[in-house]
């Protein structure tokens, strides 16, 4: 019998993803969320076409969270319009990815959802 290890990190945030997709699946060709994961780096992503060219989709980098191994804690970023990443203030770090999520759905500074 296989053995199958959950990563509750990544359960987390597939279940935050999967809140913020719409419902319908017609709206989703038009605008959807994603995100990729590999145990240290999680980002956050809008699926959506080109404007000028709506058969061509791309992804919209919005939200970073790392991991630090070393100090056993989440940092998060967020993307300028500059296309650089820069840590998140006045609370990029926490110990627990349910918080750097909570404040990502608050987005109190209007850096992640505009």
């Amino acid at each position: 019998m296989k053995k199958t290890t959950i990563d509750l990190n990544e359960a987390t945030i597939k279940n935050y993803v999967e809140s913020l997709r719409p419902e319908d699946v017609e709206i989703r060709a038009k605008l959807d969320f994603g995100y990729t994961y590999d145990r240290k780096v999680v980002v956050l992503y809008e699926i959506r076409p080109v404007w000028n060219n709506p058969k061509e989709i791309q992804n919209i980098e919005f939200a970073k969270i790392k991991f630090y191994k070393s100090r056993q804690e989440w940092s998060l970023y967020w993307m300028r319009a500059s296309g650089k990443w820069e840590l998140y203030e006045p609370f990029p770090k926490s110990t627990h990815l349910d918080n750097i999520i909570d404040i990502i759905k608050e987005d109190k500074h209007g850096c992640f959802y505009g």
